[in-house]
């Protein structure tokens, strides 16, 4: 495998939160459009997820109590790869949902919505990513993407 080029990835990680009725919760950053789920990049030494933990409280100013892995996607953009992880944060108590501050610098809003709005509010190739980790959560079990569709 000599002189072959090594595949270098780009690694995120994010956490899906639900309220009672079952609707996700998305945020709204203020350097681009739409809307995404809390969550950011994995720091050099950092684990996923620790990343995590760290972006919802810097993010939202709440803390992240996680649940499973739902989704690990793989993720061709350019010249890396991504490699994103999603987990589940669960349904959080009432206090914790009032609490939600976004900072205001990255994140400019913080709504839950119902998973068929998933389409309209999200880039295609994370609204594939959040289907699957919704599915995968009702499932009970973690699942492997490739692209946002579970891999063969």
């Amino acid at each position: 495998m000599t002189g072959e080029p090594v595949a270098r990835a780009l690694l995120a990680a994010g956490v899906l939160f639900f309220d009672p009725e079952g609707r996700v919760l998305l945020v709204k950053p203020t350097y681009k459009d739409g809307w995404e789920v809390p969550g950011g990049h994995v720091l050099p030494g950092e684990a996923p997820t620790a990343a995590a933990v760290r972006e919802v409280a810097e993010e939202l100013g709440v803390p992240a109590r996680l649940g499973p892995l739902l989704v690990v996607d793989w993720a061709p953009m350019g010249p890396e790869d991504r490699v994103l992880f999603l987990f589940d944060g669960g349904v959080p108590d009432r206090e914790w949902r009032e609490r939600l501050a976004p900072d205001g610098v990255e994140i400019a809003e913080a709504a839950f919505h119902p998973p068929a709005r998933l389409d309209a509010l999200l880039p295609a190739r994370l609204a594939r990513r959040v289907r699957a980790a919704v599915v995968a959560r009702a499932a009970g079990r973690t699942d492997h993407l490739e692209h946002g569709a579970v891999a063969p």
